[in-house]
């Protein structure tokens, strides 16, 4: 994974325990600011080990934890210096869906050696969307999930999310939404 997911982990936990208690998890896995570096590339098993010792610390199950994760990353990363990136990915949940590989292809040419994920948005209908999720990496659903409930949220809808169908390497997500001012 990546030194921008690590630092949102960090900023995750901080917000909801405070630093101590990410200076504590530090200490305990054996990091430090090397493991926080935004563009470099880590082996998913350290993140892994952050999660799941964050998932502890904040008393969530592993995909708990990556769930919350993604809903906080979709704020977190608006705030920070993927801001930009983020309101020219899309105006709205569909076409920010639509563009999300033009967004993690930006990310790729700062980051050799990323493998991000592929997004499709397979159909769009009025309240409904199918997204179908690509990637080398498995057991991420929860996180998925946590993303696209975090933008449903950005764009002031209301909605739900669901596994539509899973095989090696593909999820299907379905999103039913409605605007959330009405």
């Amino acid at each position: 994974m990546y030194g921008m997911i690590h630092r949102g982990i960090r900023n995750m936990v901080q917000d909801k325990l405070g630093e101590d208690a990410w200076f504590a998890l530090e200490k305990k896995i054996g990091i430090g600011p090397t493991e926080l570096l935004t563009g470099m590339v880590y082996d998913d098993t350290l993140t892994l080990e952050i999660v799941s010792e964050a998932a502890a610390r904040l008393n969530l199950t592993v995909d708990e934890c990556l769930f919350e994760f993604g809903r906080y990353w979709i704020d977190y990363a608006s705030r920070g210096s993927l801001s930009s990136a983020m309101e020219l990915t899309g105006h709205d949940l569909a076409s920010f869906i639509s563009n999300l590989d033009r967004l993690h292809l930006s990310v790729g040419m700062a980051m050799p050696g990323s493998r991000l994920p592929n997004f499709n948005l397979a159909l769009s209908e009025p309240g409904f969307l199918k997204v179908e999720y690509h990637s080398q990496r498995t057991g991420l659903e929860n996180f998925v999930s946590g993303l696209l409930y975090g933008l449903i949220e950005r764009f002031g809808l209301i909605g739900d999310v669901s596994i539509a169908d899973s095989t090696a390497g593909k999820v299907v997500f379905e999103i039913r939404y409605k605007d959330g001012h009405a």
